[in-house]
């Protein structure tokens, strides 16, 4: 009967640490509806691959030999050897952006260009705190606020810390509606909050809107070829989408394929949440450095637009700026929602969601020119 308490005798106490981990994301996910399909079945896997001698990793048995964990044998195939699922993610993520906003109001794209301020202030701090360059730089990514990106430049830079630098990403996305109000009240006033924006689009002919994506990848592809996959597959979803042809496909990458994918890419990354390589004094510092790129991305995005206030005429609400991170389009409505608690009645939803698309192409862009920088230093 020793056998049946083989496995309770070897749990360690980091493991137990893990369980705990696992349990809180669970929790997160079920309680607060915090990103559900992604952290539930991060916990859940949390806690999997930390059972003593679990199945879903893979272990070398006396008298068998080695026999293969799905969950290991999933992120060797899937993430390590060619991050086809955070990918593939993006081709839903495309599905689901209508560039409307962003294209009637051109200048949106500043704003997401300035909120990416929080990746360099978070590398340069995670350099300042003794981690390689490598890890620097895929910590930093985490101000992104774009978990498959930051999944992806971690797996690119061959990170130490994939997946720590997963749960930071995710956790603080799903936190956006917590951390962003704070941010924006620490550098904005009142008044400046109850800005009123008219919003006027142009008409975007339906030939812009197909040529648009086509146009960034090529673009983009030439300055950062590093970017093309992201950007690439991003755009390729979103031409499913504006091509009119293709409604089906495009509800698919929209829904089927995007959960599918996000379910088996909670689950599948959760291979990196294994004590050994998970509860350590780093991942606390990884989860707190990843804390100040969301703040000051966010601070980035406003001061931006404070600063360009100084020359307009008619004035810009800066929390818009606030809306240039990646995470659409939570950040967008986080915006919305704080300005009708200033003041009833003061819609800029659509400025913000055109903020906020701007900052999906900015973080993909950024993801790509830190991997070409730093491939060159290492």
């Amino acid at each position: 009967m020793e056998f049946l308490w083989e496995g309770v005798m070897a749990i360690t106490p980091q493991q137990v640490v893990m369980y705990l981990i696992g349990g809180l994301l669970i929790w997160l996910a079920v309680k607060k509806e915090y990103e559900p399909a992604l952290l539930l079945p991060m916990g859940f896997g949390a806690i999997m691959v930390n059972l003593p001698l679990s199945g879903v990793i893979n272990q070398v048995t006396e008298g068998i030999g080695e026999t293969q964990g799905i969950i290991q044998w999933l992120f060797e195939t899937t993430i390590s050897a060619s991050e086809a699922l955070p990918i593939l993610l993006f081709i839903g993520i495309g599905a689901m952006i209508d560039f409307g906003p962003l294209l009637s109001q051109p200048i949106m794209f500043l704003f997401g260009a300035a909120a990416q301020f929080g990746i360099f202030f978070a590398i340069c701090a995670a350099s300042l705190m003794g981690f390689e360059l490598r890890d620097a730089a895929s910590i930093g990514i985490i101000g992104a606020a774009d978990g498959p990106t930051s999944i992806l430049v971690s797996q690119i830079m061959h990170s130490n810390y994939v997946g720590a630098i997963a749960v930071a990403a995710y956790s603080y996305m799903a936190l956006v509606p917590i951390i962003q109000p704070f941010a924006i009240r620490l550098v904005t006033t009142k008044k400046e909050r109850r800005i009123h924006m008219t919003y006027s689009p142009k008409n975007v002919s339906k030939t812009t809107k197909i040529a648009f994506p086509i146009v960034v990848t090529i673009i983009v592809g030439l300055i950062s070829p590093a970017s093309v996959a992201l950007v690439g597959f991003l755009m390729f979803g979103n031409l499913i989408r504006e091509c009119g042809v293709l409604p089906a496909l495009s509800q698919t990458a929209q829904n089927e394929l995007a959960n599918l994918i996000t379910l088996l890419l909670g689950i599948t990354i959760s291979f990196s949440m294994r004590a050994d390589a998970f509860v350590r004094v780093d991942t606390l510092l990884i989860m707190g450095i990843g804390l100040i790129a969301f703040i000051f991305d966010t601070i980035g995005g406003v001061l931006f637009a404070k600063f360009m206030n100084l020359f307009l005429k008619t004035k810009i609400n800066p929390m818009i700026g606030a809306a240039g991170i990646s995470a659409f389009p939570m950040s967008s409505r986080v915006v919305q929602k704080l300005a009708m608690e200033e003041e009833k009645g003061n819609i800029i939803l659509m400025h913000a969601v055109g903020a906020n698309v701007s900052g999906q192409i900015a973080s993909v862009i950024a993801g790509g020119l830190v991997i070409k920088l730093v491939s060159q230093y290492l």
